[in-house]
């Protein structure tokens, strides 16, 4: 949100107010609305001291601390509106209904602030922007889908049906990694147990050997000196990084962007964040263009629903492309994101005028590589977490008996 300094004409006197927008035009916008008189003069200013001191605490407390609405009760609520839409009820009233009946307090909140904007003289889309980070970008892509064509009930009953397809993904994913990440506790935990209680009796026994200790040996020694006196500041160290790199992916785009760039590097990780962001963008794309939008428009709003940067940059050039009269086969390719059988689909749909059943398959596609990575997790990391615990239990093993070996064959001779 940036500052803007309006001045206006009002009862023959001049009044200067700051207002805060996304970008000028909605900074005019909510003057027009929102501040009596004649406007004047509108610029962007600096946000006053204290301004910045609250907005800094507050982009932190949000980085760190993310207070989502319940994604069921907005799936709900979306329903509710695309029922009362399509009963011929006016979004107006719908949103009304919708506040007075929804029990999730964040929610409630928030369509009551949409309440008051929509009588304010704001449109439904203008009205959701500030709370573009609650609801989410799909959310606002396809209300805006449904501003432009005309039919808000069949855009809000096809996104009650995107979220509840990606809030089934987000489920899938965190029953899957119930398992490994229970595992991975369970050993750190048991580690730490070792360190702390049984390692610092056999290092008294260590300390009387004259002879060089075996690297195992050494290395274990080094972990059980870290944890025993450094074990609190390892820790806070750990949670600083935590909180640092949460606040950076919030507030520092290039670090946001190298970071989605790396992860999609990372075995396993990258290809469930991949397939599942590609889905999602050629989702809300084959709605759009099934719904008759412009390949143009239609991109630069599916684009609006994808969270990393690096796939939103690489796609953005579709667009760019597109706009410049290169076929919408050829952009997709120069991307390099799109398997060769996906591109011939795309052109089959293209030179056939069956471009969004093609789409559709394609999303098809990119769900069912999702599923499939989603359903066989735990194949793909239990090597891992077998190979991880036979490391440890190897150098536990090494660490505490090689010495003792040592000093059983110097006894002997």
């Amino acid at each position: 949100m940036k500052y803007y300094e309006v001045t206006s004409l009002f009862k023959g006197k001049k009044e200067t107010k700051t207002i805060k927008a996304p970008n000028k035009k909605d900074a005019i916008t909510i003057a027009k609305t929102k501040i009596p008189g004649i406007l004047l003069n509108i610029k962007i200013t600096s946000a006053p001291l204290e301004d910045q001191f609250s907005e800094f605490k507050e982009k932190f407390f949000k980085s760190v601390i993310k207070k989502k609405i319940n994604s069921k009760a907005l799936i709900a609520a979306i329903r509710q509106l695309a029922v009362m839409t399509d009963a011929g009820i006016s979004i107006h009233d719908s949103i009304k209904e919708v506040k007075d009946a929804s029990v999730d307090k964040a929610l409630k909140i928030i369509f009551s602030e949409l309440n008051d904007d929509l009588n304010s003289g704001l449109s439904l889309t203008q009205a959701m922007m500030p709370y573009r980070k609650e609801l989410g970008d799909v959310t606002l892509a396809m209300v805006e889908l449904g501003e432009s064509t005309g039919n808000m009930s069949e855009s809000l009953e096809k996104l009650a049906e995107i979220l509840e397809e990606i809030e089934e993904n987000r489920a899938k994913f965190k029953k899957a990694m119930r398992y490994p990440i229970t595992v991975m506790i369970a050993i750190a935990i048991a580690f730490t147990i070792l360190m702390v209680y049984v390692v610092p009796k056999f290092k008294d026994i260590f300390s009387k050997f004259k002879t060089e200790l075996p690297l195992p040996t050494k290395i274990l020694l080094f972990l059980e000196n870290v944890i025993h006196n450094y074990g609190f500041y390892v820790l806070g160290f750990i949670i600083i990084v935590i909180v640092f790199v949460k606040y950076m992916l919030v507030n520092n785009e290039k670090f946001k962007y190298n970071f989605d760039k790396y992860i999609l590097r990372v075995y396993l990780i990258g290809s469930i964040s991949f397939y599942a962001t590609m889905s999602r963008f050629t989702l809300v794309f084959t709605e759009l263009i099934r719904s008759g939008i412009p390949i143009a428009d239609a991109l630069e709003t599916s684009l609006l629903t994808l969270d990393n940067m690096h796939l939103k940059h690489k796609l953005s050039s579709v667009n760019v492309s597109v706009q410049r009269g290169v076929s919408l086969t050829q952009s997709f390719s120069d991307t390099q994101l799109f398997e060769g059988m996906l591109i011939q689909m795309i052109h089959a749909g293209e030179r056939s005028g069956t471009l969004d059943k093609m789409l559709d398959k394609v999303t098809n596609y990119f769900k069912s590589r999702f599923n499939d990575l989603i359903d066989n997790i735990s194949s793909y990391i239990e090597p891992i977490l077998l190979g991880f615990i036979a490391a440890m239990v190897l150098l536990m093993a090494l660490g505490i008996f090689m010495p003792m070996w040592d000093l059983a064959k110097a006894v002997k001779n």
